[in-house]
């Protein structure tokens, strides 16, 4: 009887400990990679540093937190890097009617884009994976033919965008900020946050229930472009460039990794803002760690791949119980 106690005690045990790890992980994560960089890490507690570092992890954030919507509602935006390229190609060649037109038409790409996903993922059936690969494609190649090569950007209030600041905190890290608390607020208390979360738990029963499952997942994938649009263009006012070759590579696995170490299971159902901020936190500290000790970038894909790998295994395990 002893043995059985203590055999389900244990049980129990590595339970709880799994749940604080898919829920806490991340924060602990980013607590140790702190830690190590303030022990070995010349001038890392730098308000310039900092600055930096939160400047650089702007865009990474405002990307993922579109991922987590398409995450939630169990898809995934391979798209989104593009969408940044698209987004930045189209800001420079608008930027000759005026800063807000040229915003505001790089966004709408975004949000072309996203509508695309939607139509494809809501209408036609095709897979998330599938839909999204196809925009991620056709979306880089579109970029690059609207602008082949780099362009400066010369325009003073996008300078200012990208490089000004209130009170000290920059114009970057403020919008990145005030959008994972719009995004919080949508998903906790909209309807079309409870519908999302419901649709991503299971779409048949949502459909037996009479919610708007096609509405509602085209939404889901305009926001994804919106914010991955917007993420492009502060991306561009920080380097007051275009590059459509290679702004927002790679990005997608740097949102999904943030999403899905910050607790999001890619099953869908869930979606947690909270996990995704600190999420995108580690990555950047992860790459910076790596930078700063002369590691070659290669090094920071396999230690995301990693991550990937452990925060899924953590994932499968606690939904076994």
């Amino acid at each position: 009887m002893t043995d059985l106690s203590l055999g389900g005690r244990t049980r129990v045990d590595r339970d709880r400990l799994l749940r604080l790890l898919q829920d806490y992980g991340v924060h602990l994560g980013v607590a140790v990679l702190l830690l190590v960089n303030i022990a070995i890490t010349p001038h890392f507690l730098s308000a310039e540093n900092f600055r930096t570092q939160a400047v650089q992890v702007a865009p990474v954030l405002i990307v993922a937190l579109g991922m987590a919507l398409a995450i939630g509602s169990e898809g995934v935006d391979l798209s989104v890097g593009s969408v940044m390229a698209l987004s930045t190609s189209l800001l420079s060649l608008y930027l000759g009617y005026g800063m807000w037109i040229a915003l505001l038409v790089a966004v709408l790409g975004g949000v072309a884009v996203g509508v695309a996903n939607g139509a494809l993922i809501a209408f036609i059936g095709v897979q998330p994976i599938v839909a999204t690969l196809a925009l991620m494609v056709a979306g880089r190649g579109l970029a690059q033919v609207l602008l082949p090569q780099l362009k400066d950007v010369h325009d003073p209030t996008m300078a200012s965008l990208g490089s000004g600041d209130l009170l000290g905190i920059p114009y970057l890290v403020l919008i990145a900020v005030a959008l994972a608390l719009l995004v919080a607020f949508v998903v906790r208390r909209t309807t079309f946050g409870r519908q999302l979360l419901a649709i991503g738990d299971s779409r048949p029963a949502a459909r037996l229930a009479g919610l708007p499952v096609r509405r509602v997942l085209v939404l889901v994938y305009v926001c994804s472009g919106a914010l991955a649009a917007i993420a492009g263009v502060l991306a561009t006012a920080r380097l007051t460039a275009s590059d459509p070759t290679s702004l927002g590579n790679l990005m997608e696995l740097s949102a999904i990794t943030a999403v899905v170490v910050g607790g999001t299971p890619l099953s869908g159902g869930r979606v947690r803002v909270g996990g995704t901020v600190a999420g995108a936190v580690l990555i950047q500290l992860l790459t910076a760690t790596l930078i700063k000790h002369d590691l070659p970038p290669s090094w920071t894909q396999i230690a995301q791949a990693v991550v990937i790998v452990l925060a899924v295994y953590a994932a499968r395990e606690r939904g076994k119980r």
